[in-house]
């Protein structure tokens, strides 16, 4: 096995190779390589910390050459590296402060961003999966079941479900979403949701009631939770109504003039709306608006 100072005199010596020399432009790829080959022989010699930090420059050079491609696979050799690091020192039971965990988990972060950036979201899900995994068998369940990361997901999910126009699918997933906000999102002093989760109920509440107002479920079909939504939007409420306090005051009472034109089929009032509306919303939920006021033209089923 190499001893570390010839371990770092390699590691410097590539380095050195890229760095810029006066009419003399580095050759980026060739130092990927060589940075990718140390890595692998830091691996055979059980030198998996040694090898995560020379993916982490493979990476860096592959940034460089614009491939997002190989950029990611680096990222993650050298994710999967530092968790080689951290797993030897947790069967050795080594004193840590789990360091080469937090590097893992923020090159898997940075491997996932990726990804997103270059519209490779099954493989940044696929990533996310195997992060989640990671954190459980460190016995980190919150980290590995984030609600705000579980209600990103779920939010993708819903916008595929409009997207391909499966609008019960998606009130179902909004729902979902909805309760999780409710649940795991309260202050520990009102158990209210407060912060980032009133933000996610807002728009998961906007939506559900458009749709609701597209699909015009009959009192014998509709659910009990979709009803209460509704109920909620009555003239005659008189209950405390915690809905008004994330939409705003102005938001509520425009949703509630929907839902009553929607019910009294007044399709002037509705247009009305609509303008009010326009600049508050999301596009898809404009889209959505609009898919009403044309079903409601149309009640033969055009609109949707």
């Amino acid at each position: 096995m190499e001893k570390d100072s010839d371990i770092l005199s390699k590691y410097r010596a590539v380095t050195n190779k890229l760095k810029k020399r006066f009419l003399k432009k580095p050759n980026v790829a060739e130092g990927s390589e060589q940075f990718s080959s140390l890595a692998k022989t830091l691996k055979i010699q059980e030198c998996p910390q040694y090898a995560g930090f020379c993916y982490l420059a493979q990476a860096r050079c592959e940034h460089t050459l614009s491939n997002p491609a190989g950029e990611a696979q680096a990222l993650m050799d050298a994710a999967r590296s530092f968790l080689g690091a951290e797993q030897t020192d947790t069967e050795l039971r080594c004193p840590s402060f789990q360091e080469h965990l937090t590097a893992s988990i923020n090159c898997y972060s940075h491997a996932i961003r990726v990804h997103i950036e270059n519209k490779q979201t099954a493989l940044a899900a696929a990533l996310c999966l195997e992060l989640g995994n990671v954190l459980r068998s460190f016995n980190k369940h919150g980290e590995a079941t984030s609600p705000l990361d579980c209600l990103a997901a779920l939010n993708l999910v819903a916008q595929c479900k409009l997207e391909t126009k499966d609008y019960e699918g998606a009130l179902a997933v909004l729902t979902e979403m909805a309760y999780l906000a409710q649940e795991r999102g309260g202050s520990s002093t009102t158990g209210k949701p407060i912060g980032a989760y009133c933000d996610v109920l807002a728009e998961c509440e906007i939506t559900r009631v458009l749709l609701l107002m597209l699909l015009q479920p009959t009192p014998q079909r509709i659910r009990p939770e979709h009803a209460q939504t509704l109920e909620k939007y009555a003239w005659e409420s008189s209950e405390e109504n915690f809905t008004e306090t994330y939409l705003g005051e102005d938001l509520f009472l425009l949703l509630q003039s929907v839902v009553m034109a929607c019910q009294s089929k007044d399709l002037e009032a509705l247009r009305a709306l609509q303008s009010d509306l326009w600049p508050l919303l999301r596009p898809e939920q404009n889209q959505l608006l609009h898919l009403v006021i044309q079903e409601l033209a149309h009640p033969s089923g055009e609109g949707v």
